[in-house]
């Protein structure tokens, strides 16, 4: 998908971090983050709308992916630091067999709830165009920051969004 094209405001933000450097949105500037429900571990229905007025990190992550298996463990790290203030991590694991996650997540366990989109429409959704992906939803719903890719140090930046969006 060409993302200039993508329908979904994320792809358009994907679009400009891609084009150069973090995205960041004024809380009078920020869209509604798509709405999505998907299954958990235990098959339990999971809606981003559980998480209303939280702090929300969503990770789209696959177990395929090299940068997403290096970041897990320090956003695991950042969810502990940080869900006391009223923030959650939510990982959307995107492998078409979620068999391929469940294996990953026994090799790298993590605290924070996980979800499993083997059919990528919440991906189409958000406009997905880099693995993995971050977007940062303020207490209201609204997408306020959004990160393509891992690299060493990013979680410092991660941190920086988190706690700006508690303290709102």
């Amino acid at each position: 998908m060409n993302p200039l094209h993508a329908k979904s405001l994320f792809g358009l933000l994907l679009a400009a971090l891609l084009a150069g450097g973090p995205l960041t949105a004024s809380a009078g500037d920020a869209k509604p983050a798509p709405a999505f429900t998907l299954p958990n571990q235990q098959q339990a229905q999971v809606s981003l709308a559980d998480f209303q007025g939280d702090v929300v990190m969503i990770n789209f992550w696959a177990s395929w992916c090299a940068p997403c298996r290096e970041e897990m463990p320090l956003l695991n790290g950042l969810y502990k630091k940080y869900k006391a203030l009223g923030f959650t991590l939510l990982g959307v694991n995107m492998d078409e067999n979620s068999n391929d996650a469940y294996a990953m997540l026994k090799e790298i366990p993590v605290s924070f709830p996980v979800v499993f989109e083997s059919h990528g429409r919440v991906g189409k959704l958000y406009g997905l165009v880099a693995m993995p992906s971050t977007v940062f939803v303020d207490r209201k719903g609204n997408i306020r920051f959004a990160h393509a890719g891992y690299a060493k140090g990013d979680e410092k930046e991660y941190e920086k969004y988190i706690k700006a969006l508690v303290r709102e």
